[in-house]
């Protein structure tokens, strides 16, 4: 009220304009002009906000609050927010929002604030389509009390989709076979696989070394027979978008695990196949930059022709082009990356003398001899790299 006062008669005085005197008080001229009409006809009353004081027609009934609060005390106490928040909606079919059940939770002392949020850091971009790159990786947690269990998933970097998990006894290579076999089946087969440097995914000569790249673990050999690149992280910081995904699933897979009373693997694996995985899929896949997918049928990829002729592996060029015995051979545009420079590709060449192009089990285009191209690659069949 004191500083409309000083703004108006500043006005009056014709020592300020309507729009010094707004912005005096922090508004625009427009609504100064509109205090100006109100003062004149109810002075200083008429400034004021009719609504203070009111009670909001959205504003929960007090019994509400007092239901989730026990709620959350008696039945899921220790659970995160938004684990909580997720497990009421599609458990309990709540219908108030996060922001209300945060809030009425850490009202009522049940929750604690966050602190202060770290240094802003950038994540990695995700990869344009699904299909073009998994993750694997598996965590060791007491999933259900007096049990440690491995839990291996196997995702996608587009969208965070989950196609595969499951507990096991001990991660190693056949857990890692039986993932990306459920993906496969499920997807078809993709462009590359990300993972840590345990010893069923790579030989590494000293520890902290980078791995051995000539040498191919079980899992490497049948991954790049299936025409897949491996590509190897060498830090924590490096799997970060993995160890976000076990974060939240060691937050929420003990509760619901306890809450459900499931003590078994046998009972967990078929929870997690017919409930959670769904439910977090639904909550948590994000939409891919590209609506196209780089994934290929299994069942379509053997061909004769791709697997009994000479492999050739070489590195495009930045125009794109890949230079293959005194040929220069030009990688047409496609829907699946923007650009294929620095990527690693194979040649075929076939009994014909006439050549392919293919980027990971997908092939890019088919040549002639000369090195021209035949026709687009898209819908021709697809093949294995032997």
């Amino acid at each position: 009220m004191y500083r409309f006062e000083e703004a108006y008669q500043g006005w009056q005085e014709k020592r300020f304009t309507q729009e010094e005197a707004a912005h005096l008080l922090g508004v625009s001229d427009r609504t100064f002009r509109r205090y100006l009409l109100d003062y004149k006809e109810q002075g200083l009353a008429g400034l004021v906000d009719a609504r203070w004081g009111q009670i909001s027609h959205r504003k929960a009934p007090v019994n509400e609050a007092i239901e989730i609060t026990e709620l959350y005390s008696k039945k899921y106490f220790g659970w995160n927010v938004r684990h909580f928040a997720s497990f009421y909606w599609r458990i309990h079919k709540g219908t108030r929002s996060y922001t209300w059940i945060k809030t009425t939770l850490q009202n009522a002392g049940l929750v604690e604030k966050a602190s202060k949020k770290g240094p802003h850091r950038k994540r990695r971009e995700r990869a344009p389509a699904k299909g073009m790159m998994i993750h694997q990786d598996g965590s060791t947690h007491q999933w259900v009390e007096g049990e440690s269990w491995d839990l291996i998933i196997t995702f996608d970097d587009a969208d965070s989709e989950h196609y595969s998990m499951f507990f096991i006894e001990e991660e190693g290579t056949t857990s890692s076979f039986r993932g990306i076999k459920e993906t496969i089946e499920k997807q078809g087969i993709f462009c590359s696989f990300y993972t840590d440097r345990g010893s069923h995914y790579w030989y590494t000569p000293e520890a902290d070394w980078p791995v051995d790249k000539t040498q191919f673990t079980q899992v490497r050999r049948g991954l790049h027979q299936l025409g897949i690149s491996m590509i190897p992280a060498y830090s924590p910081e490096a799997r970060g978008r993995c160890e976000r995904q076990f974060r939240t699933h060691q937050g929420r897979l003990p509760n619901e695990l306890s809450a459900m009373g499931i003590r078994t693997m046998r009972e967990a694996n078929r929870y997690l196949r017919e409930v959670y995985m769904p439910a977090f899929n639904a909550e948590f896949m994000v939409t891919p930059y590209s609506d196209k997918s780089a994934f290929v049928p299994w069942n379509n990829i053997m061909s004769l022709d791709d697997v009994l002729c000479e492999h050739f592996e070489r590195t495009v060029g930045k125009d794109n082009c890949v230079s293959f015995e005194n040929l220069k051979l030009q990688i047409p545009k496609d829907d699946h990356r923007c650009h294929y420079m620095r990527a690693k590709v194979r040649v075929h060449r076939y009994f014909s003398d006439e050549l392919a192009i293919f980027h990971g089990p997908r092939k890019l285009a088919d040549y002639d001899n000369r090195g021209k191209i035949k026709l687009p690659a898209d819908n021709q069949e697809i093949a294995i790299a032997a």
